[in-house]
């Protein structure tokens, strides 16, 4: 029963503010010096071991897929296709702002890349057109929580390679699921706008011209698109290929189609890919290898035992489950929590029958939501930082959306078709 020390110890270095891979990385050494007598090389091997997976390769190519699309003037022909579809609606700038992200989570592969980028599109213009500034960061950290669940998230990657779970019927599973989160904002949005009275952003719906003058603009983007999740499904490539395909078709559509973007944006982009993928790749390395001794300690019978002690209610069960995973994402960062809890709770999954595809959804969506949660919600400080909005004015405005945001996670928990609808 060492494991519960060094987990322990782990969660209290992370409250000190330590690097999330410094520490697990002293977790997993503790295990070996005072814990093990294994020799401490193994410490060292399963380190570098997990990094050896060549699927890994896919993450890469995604973040740099997400970095280079800042730059190819896509977010901008998207953004006209948004207004097109609701800006004549209530608060149709807000609504614009969610169906946008909504629009470049397929392709932005983050939340983080898309929070950023559209609290610098959206919040000043938003602001400009009365809406309130703290409600406007809210509306941009709100809708960017769907970019990890629309293909080709890289939380998708990251839990089909740690549940051993085809990253293909991850992409498809994630599709319903981001567009009901999109629908239910856009609804909130809509109500709190009329209460307001937050005008439409266009006075008149558009001509037969002009919608097929926007369309035709953003055809690269529906390429792209089916280049990606459609490759995919119908095995034509692995994701790790279709990242590759897909960085080539952004690089297309920026300097020949386009015409927007430049070779400084390409350095910075790999530049950008360099530092990001270091950092998931450390988290990744440091926390496999605190999943191999707590799946060499039996950690996760130990929990399954414990969990069937409380409950043997599998819809009871997932409701402990999304409270200790929210309660985890406020804490934590989300990445290290998919790699570390998954597998501990995968064989308590397997108990009580639930698909792993959906299991990994509900998962992705409670750390979603985590990335909007004090104390530590990545989007949340990234948004509010940008936008220059207290953290108290952004929670009171953010709080109707993530009511709503809570209530579409149980929809998710609860109806498993929403998941698993289009997965073969």
């Amino acid at each position: 029963m060492s494991w519960p020390v060094i987990v322990l110890l782990m969660l209290a270095l992370f409250a000190l503010n330590m690097r999330l891979y410094l520490a697990i990385i002293c977790a997993v050494l503790s295990y070996f010096l005072f814990f093990s007598p294994m020799p401490h090389a193994i410490a060292v091997q399963r380190l570098i071991g997990a990094s050896q997976n060549m699927s890994l390769l896919a993450i890469p190519f995604f973040i740099l897929l997400g970095t280079l699309m800042d730059f190819t003037g896509v977010a901008g022909r998207l953004l006209k296709v948004a207004d097109l579809l609701v800006g004549k609606l209530t608060g149709g700038m807000a609504l614009t702002n969610v169906l946008l992200s909504t629009l470049l989570g397929g392709v932005s592969a983050s939340n983080l890349a898309d929070s950023a980028m559209l609290t610098r599109m959206m919040v000043p213009e938003m602001e400009r057109n009365g809406y309130n500034r703290a409600f406007s960061a809210a509306v941009t950290a709100s809708g960017a929580l769907i970019t990890p669940i629309i293909p080709p998230g890289i939380a998708l990657i990251i839990y089909g390679l740690v549940a051993d779970v085809s990253i293909g019927s991850m992409f498809v599973a994630g599709i319903l699921p981001g567009l009901l989160m999109a629908v239910m904002l856009m609804m909130t949005i809509y109500f709190v706008a009329k209460r307001r009275g937050y005008k439409p952003s266009r006075e008149t719906w558009p001509t037969v011209v002009e919608t097929r003058r926007t369309l035709v603009g953003a055809w690269p983007v529906a390429v792209l698109l089916v280049a990606i999740v459609g490759g995919i499904r119908f095995n034509v490539f692995t994701p790790t290929e279709a990242g590759a395909v897909a960085v080539a078709i952004v690089l297309i559509i920026g300097f020949v189609i386009y015409r927007e973007m430049r070779l400084s944006h390409v350095t910075f982009a790999l530049s950008e890919t360099f530092k990001s993928t270091a950092s998931v790749m450390l988290v990744i390395m440091a926390s496999s290898a605190l999943a191999w001794i707590l799946s060499l300690e039996q950690a996760a019978q130990q929990l399954a035992v414990y969990i069937a002690a409380i409950t043997d209610n599998k819809y009871v069960f997932l409701l402990i489950l999304n409270v200790v995973l929210l309660a985890l994402g406020m804490l934590v960062e989300g990445n290290a929590i998919l790699i570390v809890m998954v597998p501990l709770i995968m064989p308590t999954v397997a108990h009580f029958g639930i698909d792993p595809v959906h299991f990994g959804i509900i998962v992705i969506v409670n750390l979603a939501l985590g990335c909007l949660s004090p104390p530590v919600g990545t989007v949340m400080l990234l948004v509010s930082n940008l936008a220059k909005v207290k953290i108290s004015d952004f929670l009171r405005e953010g709080l109707p959306f993530y009511v709503v945001l809570i209530v579409a996670l149980l929809l998710v928990t609860y109806i498993p078709e929403l998941s698993l609808a289009f997965v073969g």
